[in-house]
């Protein structure tokens, strides 16, 4: 390969020798030959190639022979041509002293990948510019690697969004279906029609749930909260979360434990998470009336935890698919029942994240099947204890802050039979007046608002000197992590996600209630 002399390294103010000369040439030559990375070449003045790389024939496919003396514009797509991009290049290189832009190019086979490219005058003697060098790196696994990281973003923000507008309507019939609860003159066929909607606003809730965890673990974006848990709160909590479903199918389930304490190191909340979803799917999958076992033992420092069922079985073939996302576990017949496909793979993916692991096992279609967690534990070490949540009585004044009238009315409703005193307001600016003379306790602000949302509002309502003990809590249907790092900043003292549980209401009220008491 030859290149122009003023490629070289440079030189003293003396004269080099022709051997040295030569012998610096053969060196810049070696050096360029051994970069396979990069394509490294030169043009003439007018764009055509007057030297080729091993770089640059490895990167683009064309051997030198068969590429010097073409015009450089070989490398790039007929739009760009058609647009004369290349000689632009050379035009701006020329007049700026360098050139560096990224976009597709098009090797010989008629492939793109995408360029970093730099182009760099080449002068002679008398500093007039007799060419140019061109350096071009493929970053076609780093844009492949940036589409990936926007299209898991986009996904993230569309589940977001998609959670936000499926909880809000869902949150005026939760605290509906709450009222009802608390109406002892329901008729038992009213009772039976409340329960029944109960159940199937809380199994979307649920899905809305899954969804969003497993779009968080995808993108690495789910934590865990450790702390020490007891073997036997995570099967009793996971159990009672489970309850409506078993309930409903008239399912028993057989507990067997170790006598001691089990403590080991877990999320509580994930992990009640995971038993919760392979009880649903063990009710899901057997028979009305049917048993389901749950038996734990510790062998050295391991825990083993498993969750069986006499329900439809599984292929052996199907056992290790079923943790992928999107695969149902049931057979065709049973399609109807089979849900998203999604509830076991979040179950892997939470119990992977401890540290441990989770397999299926069956003897076969019809004969019930088993899932067996693993996990590490710990030894003689108690589960940490959880601050008391038992509710405390007394009246307080609530602010209710809601553009949905129907979620506000409701929720107000709701909190003035529970002995409260409620104030109502739509929007921002009624919400200031109303806060001002009512003095809340405690002020329930949804997010999304029209005019003044609930930050701006929180804003306004921490800087009157009326409202000095007031707890702030943000009540919105966006519940991502970096929703309640963002309402923390700003300055409340909670985030509650519509729809609003009862018994997260209940715990909120308590706690308010014992500031209160505390004279906080």
């Amino acid at each position: 390969m030859t290149e122009p002399r003023s490629l070289n390294a440079p030189s003293s103010s003396a004269s080099p020798t022709p051997q040295v000369e030569e012998s610096s040439e053969t060196s810049y030559r070696a050096l360029v030959d051994a970069i396979q990375d990069y394509a490294i070449f030169t043009l003439t003045g007018t764009g055509h190639i007057s030297s080729w790389s091993p770089g640059a024939q490895r990167m683009k496919g064309y051997a030198a022979a068969e590429v010097i003396g073409k015009h450089f514009s070989v490398f790039y797509t007929p739009e760009a041509v058609a647009s004369g991009w290349p000689d632009y290049e050379l035009r701006c290189a020329r007049a700026e002293g360098r050139f560096e832009d990224e976009g597709w190019r098009v090797r010989k086979d008629g492939t793109l990948f995408w360029a970093n490219v730099t182009i760099t005058p080449i002068y002679d003697e008398s500093q007039a510019v007799s060419g140019f060098a061109k350096v071009v790196r493929d970053m076609s696994e780093r844009r492949r690697l940036e589409e990936i990281e926007a299209s898991s973003r986009r996904m993230s923000e569309f589940l977001a969004t998609l959670s936000h507008e499926l909880r809000n309507p869902l949150a005026p019939v939760r605290n509906a279906i709450n009222l009802m609860r608390l109406d002892t003159s329901l008729s038992p066929h009213a009772a039976r029609c409340r329960d029944m909607i109960d159940r199937q606003i809380s199994h979307l809730t649920r899905l809305v749930d899954d969804l969003l965890d497993v779009g968080r673990i995808a993108s690495g974006k789910v934590g865990l909260r450790l702390r020490n848990v007891d073997l036997r709160d995570v099967v009793e909590r996971g159990i009672e979360s489970a309850r409506p479903v078993l309930d409903l199918r008239g399912q028993q389930v057989d507990v067997s434990l170790p006598d001691e304490p089990v403590a080991f190191r877990a999320d509580l909340t994930r992990l009640v998470q995971v038993l919760q979803n392979l009880l649903h799917n063990a009710a899901k999958f057997s028979p009305a009336g049917s048993r389901i076992a749950i038996s734990g033992e510790v062998t050295g420092r391991l825990l083993e935890l498993r969750v069986s069922d006499q329900g439809c079985g599984i292929q052996h073939d199907a056992l290790e698919d079923i943790f992928s996302l999107f695969v149902q576990r049931s057979p065709v017949s049973e399609a109807q029942n089979a849900g998203l496909g999604i509830g076991l793979s979040l179950c892997r993916s939470l119990v992977e994240l401890h540290g441990g692991t989770i397999r299926a096992s069956s003897a076969g279609l019809g004969k019930g099947s088993t899932f067996t967690i693993q996990m590490p534990c710990i030894k003689h070490q108690p589960a940490d204890t959880v601050a008391d949540t038992s509710p405390r009585t007394g009246a307080l004044r609530v602010l209710v802050v809601d553009d949905n009238r129907d979620s506000a009315d409701s929720l107000a409703m709701l909190l003035e039979m529970l002995g409260h005193e409620v104030s109502v307001a739509y929007e921002g600016e009624t919400a200031r007046a109303i806060a001002t003379r009512f003095s809340p306790h405690l002020a329930l602000i949804d997010i999304a608002m029209p005019v003044m949302d609930g930050f701006e509002l929180l804003k306004i309502l921490r800087a009157q000197p009326e409202l000095p003990g007031t707890v702030f809590v943000a009540m919105t249907g966006f519940g991502q992590p970096a929703d309640h790092e963002d309402t923390h900043a700003a300055g409340f003292h909670a985030h509650m996600v519509k729809p609003i549980e009862m018994s997260h209401l209940e715990m909120l009220l308590a706690t308010v209630g014992r500031r209160i008491a505390r004279g906080e």
